[in-house]
């Protein structure tokens, strides 16, 4: 079994969904990867919050296993972000962003995470990915995620870190936009001749599309009966991903097929509550479940 390292933000979110709203909750990509991929392998986070960050999330994110050594205070308040969810769920919109601390967010890996051995770059600014790679001596595998903002802004530093990764996770609307092309099969062959020999297209209720040299596979995304709220749902996909990488120790073909699958099972699991309380009591036996119940749906 390998090591996970995640880099990204650490924050506190209000969400308005139909199904209801909570304020204040952890968020941030950092928190929701590491928990999903903490039900498969060790993991290390490297963050910041503010000193309004309470010391029972911390103490979620140990109780995890995971190690938080690399998620340190800075005096400020910590990055805080709010939505509000349409009835669809496909369509949210930003009421607020406040970076807080993250602002100042340079990423430093303590001595002891540099010899991590999947990293996955979780959405920071494209020229902050580069230099975690470059603190990183031991990455087997690392992966990383964007957005369109920093598309838009920052497309050159942004094609110089892809082109250092395995792996670029991303949805569907980012790769058309980071592309220029609509249809995602040639949008996924343009980003694998930046360097990255895999792509995973997120495209959220419809699944995700995994692209490699072996072609393409495709999941779908779980049926639930109720999704209360999505935020974190790409974060924790990406962790289960990881993690699930580092729990088989490989990555030929079958393996990073099921790691995709897995990858959907913690998003399912994710927007069945706010933030990650659905995580607090869920069992490595309901992750393996889930997977069985996966591999039926697409069995034929």
């Amino acid at each position: 079994m390998l090591n996970v390292l995640v880099v990204g933000s650490i924050a506190l979110d209000d969400v308005e969904a139909p199904a209801g709203s909570a304020k204040s909750v952890l968020g941030g990509a950092a928190c929701y990867f590491a928990v999903a991929s903490s039900f498969f392998a060790p993991v290390r986070a490297v963050g910041v919050a503010g000193n309004d960050f309470p010391q029972e999330h911390l103490d979620f994110l140990e109780g995890r296993g995971i190690d938080v050594a690399g998620i340190h205070r800075a005096d400020g308040p910590t990055f805080r972000w709010g939505g509000r969810y349409h009835e669809s769920l496909n369509r949210r919109d930003t009421l607020f962003t406040e970076l807080g601390v993250f602002e100042d967010f340079e990423p430093k890996l303590p001595e002891a995470y540099r010899d991590s051995e999947l990293v996955f770059l979780a959405n920071i600014h494209p020229s902050l990915q580069l230099s975690v790679l470059e603190q990183a001596t031991n990455p087997h595998f690392a992966a990383m995620d964007t957005m369109d903002f920093w598309i838009e802004g920052t497309s050159e530093e942004l094609r110089r870190t892809i082109a250092r990764v395995n792996c670029l996770i991303i949805n569907d609307e980012e790769a058309q936009q980071l592309t220029g092309e609509s249809n995602l099969v040639r949008a996924a062959d343009w980003i694998r001749a930046l360097g990255p020999e895999t792509v995973v297209i997120k495209r959220g209720e419809h699944g995700a599309l995994l692209f490699d040299a072996e072609g393409i596979f495709a999941a779908p995304a779980f049926p639930l009966r109720e999704v209360r709220d999505p935020t974190g749902a790409g974060d924790s996909f990406a962790g289960g991903f990881m993690g699930a990488l580092a729990r088989e120790d490989h990555r030929d073909p079958q393996a990073v097929r099921r790691a995709v699958i897995y990858g959907s099972v913690l998003a399912s699991f994710c927007v069945e509550r706010f933030s990650l309380d659905r995580f607090r009591n869920l069992e490595g036996a309901e992750v393996d479940a889930r997977f069985e119940e996966f591999r039926a749906l697409t069995r034929f």
